[in-house]
């Protein structure tokens, strides 16, 4: 079987030393600034119950969030195909991570709540079972290790 590759870069620094370096566990922030060429920087950190800047992203939401997002690009693709008019998508994505007794730690689940708008002719029953099928064909939850579970809502437009 042939396959493409794609390569995907990405830049982060650190900019959290406060001039000791890591000399002290509390003595540097870990904040840090995500950039790719010709975009916007992503301000990021840890998450707060790890030192975190809790107004900037963290890598467990930035998982969920690309879980969620791919989820939502092949749906709207898998949709397409079958004929299922999508108007509009929203989700709110949660995920659980299990910290261990070591500090280390994994992803246990992340669950997605589609709420999705179709057009009065498409068919709900349809536009539900696509979800399902998303799974085995979205780049990241191929990726991942554990369960991603949806629960989406299918709305029919009334005109």
């Amino acid at each position: 079987m042939s396959h493409k590759t794609h390569q995907y870069s990405v830049d982060l620094k650190w900019v959290g030393s406060l001039g000791t370096g890591t000399k002290e566990f509390t003595g540097y922030k870990r904040d840090h600034v995500i950039s790719a060429a010709g975009k916007g920087d992503i301000l990021g950190s840890s998450d707060p119950a790890f030192r975190g800047d809790s107004t900037r992203w963290n890598p467990e939401e930035s998982l969920v969030h690309s879980i969620a997002a791919c989820h939502k690009l092949w749906y709207l693709h898998l949709c397409f195909d079958a004929g299922v008019n999508v108007l509009a998508y929203e989700d709110t994505a949660k995920g659980q991570m299990a910290e261990n007794g070591d500090g280390s730690g994994q992803f246990e689940w992340v669950h997605l709540y589609p709420r999705v708008l179709i057009d009065a002719q498409s068919d709900a029953q349809k536009a539900r079972a696509l979800h399902g099928d998303v799974g085995a064909v979205c780049f990241i939850a191929r990726s991942v290790n554990f369960d991603i579970l949806h629960t989406p809502t299918i709305v029919k437009s009334k005109v």
